[in-house]
């Protein structure tokens, strides 16, 4: 009876140490599994979300936007065609919708800091959304690059997020001074940044 104990002891012992053994084997698994999806998270690509332009105000632009968000940083690029040759001024405004003829629905530039209009990055202020002007070719194309890392894509910062705006492109230039909008002209094409 007692080698019957002393082996249902060392049974006991032995499983109990085993389990113990087994859980400690867990732990250390489920860390190398969260250090591997940390790693696979920071290999991931970046935000990036594309739009198509719509011709406003009788225009003829068509276009495509794109934004990529990648360490902090908002890049747009965008293409344009059937646009009047020269320079004309492109513009974040305040709300995400296209739905007026004149592009007039989206209000006006988006100034969350609110900030007088001017030239990005001016010491005299500038709103978020004055991203400034770009030039068309004699056969009405044009493309444009634009980075910042006072921008984000969904990161619900007021101040930042650009997702609820709206890309504006305006017939004339933004002169940078004239208040609240640069007198940048009739708006031509628009897009909603909806996610």
């Amino acid at each position: 009876m007692k080698n019957v104990q002393i082996t249902v002891l060392a049974l006991l012992l032995i499983t109990a140490f085993g389990c113990k053994q087994a859980k400690k084997e867990a732990e250390e698994t489920t860390e190398e599994v969260e250090e591997t999806v940390d790693q696979v998270v920071e290999t991931i690509d970046p935000e990036v979300i594309t739009f198509t332009m719509e011709p406003k105000s009788d225009s003829n632009v068509n276009g495509e936007v794109v934004f990529t968000e990648d360490n902090g940083e908002v890049i747009m690029r965008a293409t344009f065609t059937g646009l009047d040759e020269g320079e004309h001024a492109i513009h974040l405004h305040e709300k995400a919708d296209c739905s007026s003829p004149d592009g007039k629905s989206t209000g006006g530039h988006w100034n969350p800091t609110r900030e007088p209009h001017g030239k990005w990055g001016s010491e005299d202020g500038y709103h978020k959304g004055d991203i400034g002007n770009f030039t068309a070719d004699m056969d009405g194309n044009a493309t444009v690059e634009f980075s910042t890392d006072e921008w984000c894509i969904g990161c619900g910062d007021e101040k930042k997020d650009i997702l609820g705006k709206a890309v504006i492109v305006h017939q004339g230039t933004d002169d940078y001074t004239s208040q609240p909008s640069g007198a940048a002209g009739t708006r031509i094409a628009c897009t909603g940044i909806i996610q």
